[in-house]
């Protein structure tokens, strides 16, 4: 209870105190009623400021509640009086994270009892994430100054600061069909989901797997293939190990990893390709397939947004981290085993792109690990891979030159 009391209060009250036992030692009855007075005054000023029913309401709006990284946001306080008596002077303290600039202040000279007032600053993200803004709080004191309390006006709002992303051209030979000459053919002949991929019937088939339309066009008895399905589409890889990257803040090769991702995402569903964003744990961040045509950016760019390191050293894959699309990696540091993690679950036939970042001239380090080397690798085992030189290097400079890489080998057949 006495934590209310302010540094005036407390000094008062210790004078009080005080006055009061050298009464006693010296049996001054007078001295006595000015320590008992010294000493009620801050205990009076401490109950009724802590009983007081404080007449103020207010609610915060963030305009827009999603922002790119180095974008700016509105804050807008909207106070309104509750209480019959007027209230000025008041001190409002907004919880703002350090990465939104630290907290915000501001002094309300009057509150109207009508309409009430809106108190507005502006933020400016400087890391990509979910930033959370609150509460808001003032202090209630009494006139003396002797008592102080603090209330909460307003809890906390979510503001999403999204990754930078910027706009690509360009698409990769056959991109989104997830093979390379199946895929191709599929693109020519129109053929999708519907049509059925037959064979003639052998003995021990199930009579249920026939095919009738094709055993009546062929005149001989044909059943339906079982295999799975195919889609179109396309899942993009997000290397997002600690022990993959370097720097740190908004200038680090995750920051950037996580852009091009961004970038590629939307590129790729612009064009109306379906989109899935994964993780090296195969966890899955977003899917085109869930979400709405008009959704799917806003849910894309969240979940990048809410991207954090991950404490996994290497890459290692119990399945196709692809599941049997078209897969685009953005990896950091990949080692040769990476590299075998990476294609021994990738069906030979399905279409793979890699985007490899150097991660040394993100801390300086000019030996260690190469990814030209990496690369190499990966293109022996039939990927496509391009190097991002440094924090420098331009995303859709990268993304040109892999859509360069695609088209390349089908140059080359035709002349």
């Amino acid at each position: 209870m006495l934590s209310g009391l302010t540094i005036r209060g407390r000094c008062l009250l210790a004078a009080g105190v005080a006055a009061g036992i050298c009464a006693l030692v010296l049996d001054e009855r007078d001295l006595l009623r000015v320590a008992a007075f010294v000493i009620a005054l801050p205990l009076l000023a401490l109950l009724l400021t802590s009983r007081t029913r404080f007449g103020v309401a207010a609610r915060r709006e963030v305009v827009p509640p999603r922002v790119p990284v180095g974008g700016e946001a509105t804050v807008r306080l909207h106070v309104t009086a509750t209480g019959r008596l007027p209230l000025g002077g008041l001190l409002l303290e907004d919880g703002t994270p350090h990465a939104l600039g630290g907290r915000h202040r501001s002094r309300l000279d009057s509150v109207p009892k009508h309409g009430g007032t809106v108190l507005a600053y502006p933020v400016s993200p400087a890391l990509r994430g979910i930033h959370h803004i609150g509460p808001l709080r003032t202090h209630v004191h009494d006139p003396f100054g002797l008592a102080e309390f603090e209330r909460e006006l307003a809890g906390r709002s979510r503001l999403v600061a999204v990754p930078h992303h910027v706009p690509l051209t360009g698409l990769p030979a056959g991109s989104g069909l997830g093979t390379g000459e199946d895929g191709a053919t599929r693109l020519r002949a129109g053929h999708g989901e519907d049509d059925a991929v037959v064979r003639q019937y052998r003995h021990g088939d199930d009579i249920r797997r026939v095919h009738w339309k094709s055993t009546a066009r062929r005149d001989e008895l044909m059943v339906r293939v079982e295999e799975r399905p195919w889609h179109a589409g396309v899942t993009v890889l997000l290397d997002r190990r600690s022990a993959a990257h370097r720097g740190s803040g908004a200038r680090s090769s995750l920051e950037w990893a996580v852009s091009a991702v961004a970038s590629i995402c939307l590129h790729l569903h612009q064009h109306g390709q379906q989109v899935q964003v994964t993780t090296e744990d195969c966890a899955q961040l977003a899917s085109g397939a869930e979400s709405s045509a008009d959704g799917y950016d806003d849910a894309v760019l969240d979940a990048l947004a809410g991207v954090r390191p991950s404490p996994q050293r290497d890459l290692v894959f119990s399945r196709d981290p692809g599941a049997g699309q078209e897969l685009i990696a953005v990896l950091g540091e990949t080692t040769a085993a990476a590299v075998d993690e990476l294609t021994k679950m990738r069906p030979p036939e399905t279409r793979s792109l890699a985007v490899l970042l150097d991660v040394r001239a993100w801390n300086g380090e000019g030996v260690g690990y190469d990814p030209h080397l990496t690369a190499r690798r990966l293109r022996a085992a039939g990927w496509t891979a391009v190097v991002a030189d440094g924090p420098h290097a331009s995303i859709g400079a990268v993304w040109q030159q892999l859509c360069r890489e695609t088209t390349a080998p089908e140059s080359e057949v035709l002349s």
